[in-house]
């Protein structure tokens, strides 16, 4: 018995592995690849050069792969890459990339993205994340593995939010976030580090004691940013088992703007 409803219309040219569900109604491109176990429910517009992986649930009412809400797109045949094991809910737009950046919007494994949230071009989102409804991502913006957002966060265009982080409902980000922290606010403030998704994710007593140290150095000793990141840099010493969460941090802080920065 075929998986595909009689109703909805897949393109002879689409790469569809035979597993694939399609519900009532839906629109399939000629350009969409999607693989194993993916179920597509009714009334989904999934277009463009759309890459979709395996065991994905992608509710009703999803536009996927549509061109990007940019007056300098002329049609480049950019792409959106969706991987393995997403649940993406009601009512979300996820647009390709554009050729004024990599030219791929690419979502990673295992994200749970709620309703209503919008990916704008170019958007890098990586690993097990969350997004409460109405998240809302302008072109550009990159995300780091287990983020959390909150619901009606809006995020500026070329912002980057880094792992582990969180924040409040009805946040505004208007400049980079760094790793662990928990923020909130129109515009957002640094409000302390999520110390209970680390606990819940394996972290052990000295790293978390690590990021409360790298949370002093940013947020309560008053230093300057590059005299946080010396301080951060000597945390190691003391604490070994968290070289890899100071070099993380530490390579997001470098990669800031100074007309960005981060949020404080």
């Amino acid at each position: 018995m075929s998986l595909i409803h009689p109703t909805a219309i897949v393109d002879a040219k689409a790469q569809l592995d035979a597993s694939v569900k399609v519900g009532p109604y839906s629109i399939i491109g000629p350009h969409v690849k999607v693989g194993a176990g993916t179920t597509i429910g009714p009334h989904c517009v999934i277009e463009g050069h759309t890459t979709i992986g395996k065991d994905n649930r992608i509710f009703q009412f999803n536009s996927l792969g549509a061109i990007p809400q940019d007056k300098k797109y002329n049609g480049e045949p950019c792409e959106l890459v969706i991987g393995d094991r997403n649940t993406i809910r009601e009512f979300c737009t996820f647009n390709i990339g554009s050729p004024g950046d990599v030219g791929v919007t690419r979502v990673g494994d295992d994200n749970w993205i709620m309703a209503y949230v919008h990916l704008a071009h170019d958007c890098q989102v990586g690993n097990q994340t969350i997004f409460a409804n109405s998240a809302q991502l302008a072109g550009h913006v990159h995300v780091g593995d287990w983020a959390i957002l909150g619901g009606f966060t809006v995020v500026h265009q070329f912002v980057r939010i880094g792992a582990h982080s969180f924040t409040g409902m009805h946040s505004l980000l208007l400049a980079d976030l760094p790793p662990f922290v928990m923020c909130q606010g129109q515009p957002a403030e640094a409000r302390s580090m999520n110390f209970e998704g680390l606990r819940r994710r394996g972290f052990s007593p000295e790293r978390i004691s690590a990021v409360k140290a790298m949370h002093k150095a940013l947020y309560r000793d008053d230093l300057t940013l590059d005299k946080a990141k010396a301080q951060i840099a000597q945390i190691v010493q003391e604490k070994p088992e968290s070289a890899p969460d100071v070099a993380m941090m530490l390579d997001f802080l470098n990669l800031t703007s100074a007309q960005r920065g981060i949020i404080r």
